[in-house]
Order: C-alpha cells, then structure tokens, then sequence
C-alpha cells in the first residue's frame, strides 16, 4: 500500500494531509510533529490566544477525532533525526518510518538574539509556537517594561499586544526606519504613528549592544544608553527549517529547493509552506503566510497524486494592531511608486506599489474594499492608472 509521510505537523503539514483524503487517496498517511500538540493556528498565538481571548481547543486546525476518523496516523513530540533517502526511511529518536513518497512541511524557527548580546538570559523570549507564547504569558502584567528587538510586522504586533494590556512598551529597530525590509515608508509612517498613539516608545536606527541580567534586565543600547526593563521579546525574523533537507543532500537556499509543482531534486519528495523556496515570477522566493502554506500544501497533494500543475502563489498576509487591520496583496518587491488612496476616517488608506506602471501590491489598513478590489486586479493582471488610486472619487472596482 502506497505511503505518504508528512514531516512537519503545522498548518501546510495538516492541509496536505486533509487534502490527500479530499481528493481520493487510500493508501497510509502519517503526519509527523515535534511538538506534542495537535496541529493549531500560528497567527492567533501572539495576539487571541495571548490575551486570554482563545483557548486551545480553539486553537486546533482540527479536532483529534478529524485525524481517526480520516485514518490519518499522527505521531507527536517526535524527533526527526535523518531522512534515508537511499532507503526511502524517516529516522526518529528511536524508530525509523518508511515512505514511498514523503513531504517536508517543516516551517521556520525564529532568530534569537546572539548569547554574546545577552539572548540566552531568562527572560528573553521569541515568539513562534504555543511553548513560546505559554513561557512569556506570565510577563504579560499591567505596569510592567518590556522591550521589543525588531521593528517588523511580528514585532509591532507583540509592541501592540503588550500596550493593549498596559504594559511600558519601547520597541527598537536597527535599520532606519520599522518595516523597512517590507513595505513603504508611508506604511512605516502610518505606523509609527499608530503605536505612538497608543503610548509606544519606537527608537529606529538603534542597534541592541547587549542585555546585562540583574533584578531587571539592564538594556545597553549601541549609542551607550541605557535602560532597564522587566523582560525582552526578539521580533528579528525566522530562518527555513531546511536543515533536514539540506543534511539529506537535498538543494537548499534559505529554503529547500522546490520546481512549480512542489518537488524537490528528488522525486519521491516535496516540500510546502514556510520551509520551501519556490518559483514566482522568474524569481525563487520563499512565502511566510497561512495562505501560502494551505494553498501550495493542497496543490503539492494534487501533485502527488498525478496531477502536474504548477502552483502559481496568490500572495496575500494581514496583521492586527489595536483596532487596526492592515490586509496585504501581491508582492512589493522592486516597486519604483507608491499612490496613497484616502479611506473613510483618518485610519482608513491604502498604498498601492507600482512598477513602471504595473500594480505590483496594495497595503490597505482599515479599507477592505480597497484591499479586495487590488488582490482582484493584481490577479487578473490588470493595472489601474495611478491618477485613478489618487482620486477618492473613482470607483476602482469598475476595472475589474
């Protein structure tokens, strides 16, 4: 009977295996995890769940009894250790699975600060899986100090959620402005605004010298300064977890390798999600989203199954911030134009990304109407003119 092993039990792991049932496949699937918990929802942890507002039953992607009832073999708190590719063997701490075709859907690990600045002391913390958010829960108490390393979409939402619960927020980012690698400065500016608004201290162009652990933790800023806080939350970003991959000989970069269909160099193996780098647009990138982790999941089971399709990604991400909701579409890379469309109240805009004249990409921060009418557009190929997205009184959807 034909198996398929999945490794890695989060979102792109849990879809692809739903998937293979949805779409006929009878032979055995196993789902492998190293965490304990059944598969759950990423987004949630540092916000909902966080505050108190989901609990985690609510957090699962499934029920327990989705798993039995589809004949879908979980095995949990296991250690991967080796991919055997030769002997088509999944080793484990002290077991091994075989497969006939296998998917890595292993996802990415958050950067720590270094030890030598500190980043190994209690109480610093990354924000990444259910152990991580659990670990800093207690922190979280009203008058208390936190800082926050790094000015990207993870750390402003973990500023935001720290704020919200009455804590004395100060967020630093070494690079000139927050959310510079991601987006454009009028997004950086719209929130600065916002978390400044709300009671946040954002220090850009300043780079951490080190932590020093006392009663508090003593932050040495690299301008000399210094300041004391309760406990410290890194927001610098994720790394692929292709280390498996890579140690089965596998072609990785930032990623394990992977053609439009979702296939690795080896053909009995494939790889989704977070972990995968794959073809868009003549370029090879890597895409850390729930959506791109479902859909390219789902589309690697059709493959599997004989399909042949190539997976063309749709990127879209969003990030909740006090009462704002930003909603993104498309891809801002090399854009050389940024329009700003005005919304209905002063929180309410979106920033459309142009590139010779092509829409490339829309940030639309409390403007849902703004964000469909671009990921339809985007889509579809089609590019209003930037004197269109300038003027409130044109009504975009009649491009669509």
């Amino acid at each position: 009977m034909n198996h398929i092993a999945i490794l890695g039990a989060g979102q792109a792991g849990s879809s692809l295996a739903a998937k293979l049932r949805v779409l006929g496949f009878g032979g055995r699937i196993t789902l492998i995890g190293e965490e304990d918990t059944l598969p759950y929802q990423r987004p949630p942890l540092s916000k909902k769940y966080l505050m108190k507002e989901m609990t985690l039953e609510q957090l699962h992607l499934r029920p327990e009894r989705f798993y039995a009832d589809n004949d879908i073999a979980l095995r949990l708190g296991e250690r991967i250790v080796a991919i055997d590719r030769a002997a088509r063997q999944i080793r484990l701490d002290d077991d091994s699975v075989s497969y006939d075709q296998l998917a890595l859907t292993t996802g990415a690990t958050p950067r720590s600060l270094p030890a030598a600045l500190g980043g190994d002391l209690s109480g610093v913390y990354v924000v990444r899986n259910l152990a991580d958010v659990d670990r800093m829960a207690p922190e979280f108490r009203e008058g208390r100090r936190v800082l926050v390393v790094g000015g990207g979409y993870i750390g402003l939402e973990a500023a935001a959620v720290a704020a919200r619960l009455g804590l004395k927020v100060t967020l630093i980012e070494a690079a000139p402005r927050i959310l510079q690698r991601v987006a454009a400065p009028e997004t950086s500016d719209y929130f600065r605004s916002l978390h400044a608004g709300n009671g946040v201290e954002i220090l850009e162009g300043t780079g951490l010298a080190g932590l020093e652990r006392g009663e508090a933790i003593s932050v040495v800023l690299a301008d000399g300064s210094r300041r004391e806080v309760d406990f410290v939350i890194a927001g610098i970003g994720v790394t692929a977890n292709d280390g498996l991959a890579a140690a089965a000989g596998l072609a990785c970069d930032g990623g394990v390798i992977v053609d439009a269909h979702g296939r690795t160099g080896d053909p009995a193996i494939w790889a989704a999600g977070d972990c995968a780098r794959l073809p868009y647009r003549g370029d090879m990138i890597r895409l850390e989203s729930v959506q791109n982790a479902i859909d390219q999941a789902e589309a690697v089971a059709a493959n599997m199954l004989g399909a042949a399709m190539d997976y063309v990604p749709k990127p879209w991400f969003w990030s909740d911030q006090y009462d704002v909701k930003l909603q993104i579409a498309g891809l801002n890379t090399t854009f050389d134009r940024v329009v700003v469309r005005s919304g209905a109240n002063e929180k309410a805009r979106s920033h459309w990304y142009f590139r010779k004249g092509v829409l490339l990409a829309v940030d639309a921060m409390n403007e849902p109407r703004s964000y469909m009418v671009g990921k339809r557009l985007i889509e579809a190929g089609r590019s209003p003119l930037p004197e269109q997205v300038a003027d409130t009184g044109f009504d975009l959807k009649t491009l669509i």
